[in-house]
């Protein structure tokens, strides 16, 4: 995984307590560790008997602490060790984050009463970091009145919830009470972490996916667009703390946590919800135009299917002829809007003459910034997880390396806060 997330570097907390649910916990230590972050894992008494100390420091590296009166198991005397009379004030002092996955009925009810009496209570009692929580319980003590009312209490002195999700659970039944899957956990570490970051209280809305222009009911024309690099887009747009609106053509991707999702299906739906959220009474502060719009769309949408010729059906193959006409551009229908987005990104996917055709719409559109890529490179374009990108400004164009789509969905962040603080 990369590490040029907002959890690079970061300390997180993760306490783990007595549920079924701990082995997930495991997988998700494992997954921030990857992603830079220095992992402390604080183990209830009871969830040791479903995971034990030993899995969490294989995992991370790190010293696990599963007893207030006792040493950390895995402790080797390094600067990151702490004895266990001071664990509490140290790990809550430096602690960025502290996240409970999962957690029980039992420990957030004493949690929001402010009851103190394991390593893992009395150090969420002295954090001053941000708190997650991850439930996991039975559906029947998610939904009692008194696990409510705690959940209730601790929302209201701000500790975020992550879940839970309706779903089967250990007992058989099914309901309200599942813990959510750490990669959707760790999209609300990075949702939190990233609040405060350099595009908080900025506006930013970014387009993904391809669109489907209708021929019939069953048929549409449309191309090979992933959604990949937008929605990696969004993701870092998030890091960095910005309110981001992800407006999405039909691809099969999660959002990332955090963000508005409008889902359209053709150009024409794509230029009403990017003029809605991005222009006139509701101007962005970032346009970032990251989808893969049809330049073209059949002239008339037949409202029954189409069916095959009488000779096409004799297998004597038979011409079928489809009028097109061009969708509306809505990157330069934008840049004519009075209430502009304040910075316009587009995006650029070539076979050929790269440079000089997106230099060409840079200029036509009168963009802030093209982002141009090769789609016949083999590393790169619509269905690849790397990309291969120019960024083409009015002062000239960077050639970057091949590199994850999410790091050039970081580095694009990077350029735009470097943009937006050059406004200001």
């Amino acid at each position: 995984m990369s590490q040029h997330t907002v959890l690079a570097g970061k300390r997180v907390v993760l306490g783990v307590t007595g549920s079924i649910a701990a082995y997930k916990a495991a997988t998700l230590a494992s997954r921030l560790t990857q992603m830079g972050a220095l992992v402390d894992v604080i183990m209830t008494e009871a969830a040791t008997r479903f995971v034990t100390p030993l899995t969490f420091q294989s995992l991370t590296g790190r010293a696990v602490y599963a007893s207030l009166w006792e040493n950390a198991h895995g402790g080797g005397g390094g600067p990151d060790d702490l004895g266990s009379h001071i664990a509490h004030v140290g790990l809550a002092e430096r602690a960025d984050l502290l996240l409970l996955a999962p957690a029980t009925a039992n420990t957030i009810a004493k949690i929001a009463l402010g009851l103190a009496d394991d390593l893992l209570s009395v150090t969420a009692l002295a954090a001053r970091c941000p708190i997650i929580m991850a439930p996991a319980m039975d559906a029947g003590m998610y939904e009692n009145p008194v696990t409510q009312a705690h959940v209730e209490t601790l929302r209201v002195r701000g500790v975020h919830f992550a879940g839970p999700v309706v779903g089967r659970m250990a007992s058989g039944l099914e309901g309200m009470g599942r813990m959510v899957e750490p990669d959707e956990i760790i999209g609300h570490c990075r949702y939190v972490l990233g609040r405060n970051g350099p595009l908080h209280g900025r506006r930013v809305v970014v387009t993904a996916g391809p669109t489907r222009e209708p021929l019939d009911p069953v048929r549409f024309i449309s191309n090979h667009s992933t959604g990949k690099q937008g929605f990696a887009i969004a993701q870092a747009a998030v890091d960095a703390g910005a309110d981001v609106t992800l407006i999405s053509g039909p691809v099969a991707l999660s959002a990332p946590v955090g963000v508005h999702r409008v889902d359209v299906t053709d150009a024409d739906s794509m230029r009403a919800a990017v003029l809605a959220h991005a222009t006139r009474g509701n101007q962005a502060d970032a346009l970032i135009m990251s989808a893969a719009v049809a330049d073209f769309r059949p002239l008339r949408e037949s409202d029954e299917k189409i069916k095959k010729a009488e000779e096409t059906k004799r297998r004597r193959p038979a011409p079928f002829t489809l009028e097109l006409v061009q969708t509306p551009d809505i990157l330069l229908e934008v840049t004519q809007q009075v209430a502009r987005p304040r910075v316009t990104i587009g995006f650029a996917a070539e076979s050929e003459d790269l440079i000089e055709n997106a230099r060409a719409k840079l200029e036509q559109k009168r963009l802030d910034l093209i982002v141009a890529n090769d789609i016949t490179a083999e590393d790169a374009g619509f269905e690849a997880d790397t990309n291969r990108v120019h960024f083409i400004t009015a002062e000239g164009a960077e050639a970057l390396p091949l590199m994850s789509k999410e790091e050039v969905g970081v580095r694009l962040v990077e350029w735009l806060v470097e943009r937006l603080a050059e406004e200001r």
